[in-house]
């Protein structure tokens, strides 16, 4: 059994809520990501926000991106894998949810992150394309 500590991005970065927009672009310029987790002061997984959030929902709405906390992005339910979850269940739930990220939990601690990538790397061709046709096929 893969699991998902085997295929997931470790050593992922998080922003904190009250991080501003202006710096979560910059961690994301930095490490050459397009998503990552937002957490609380005491490190609890709140959300996450993608470089498409910060163009929809702060440049194209005149938000000041240097007032603007991550965290009034990082909004909604955050579905999350433990470390020791079996992969086939990881293509599973980012199918069904249509989700192109997933956080890795030890706990309440984030310790990685899995994405369409690290599927690809991964995982069998057949759940590959489970996974696309899930995400992508429906209309």
């Amino acid at each position: 059994m893969t699991t998902a500590r085997e295929i997931m991005t470790e050593g992922v970065e998080v922003l904190r809520e009250d991080q501003s927009l202006i710096e979560a672009a910059a961690v994301m310029r930095d490490h050459d990501v397009g998503a990552l987790p937002v957490v609380r002061a005491d490190g609890s997984l709140i959300g996450i926000v993608t470089d498409r959030d910060i163009v929809i929902s702060g440049v194209a709405t005149g938000r000041d991106l240097g007032a603007t906390a991550v965290g009034a992005l990082a909004k909604g339910i955050v579905s999350t894998v433990d470390a020791g979850e079996d992969v086939e269940r990881i293509v599973d739930i980012m199918g069904d949810q249509q989700i192109k990220r997933l956080p890795v939990m030890d706990g309440d601690e984030v310790v990685g992150i899995i994405s369409e990538s690290d599927l690809a790397r991964g995982v069998a061709e057949d759940k590959i394309v489970h996974f696309v046709r899930m995400v992508y096929g429906r209309g």
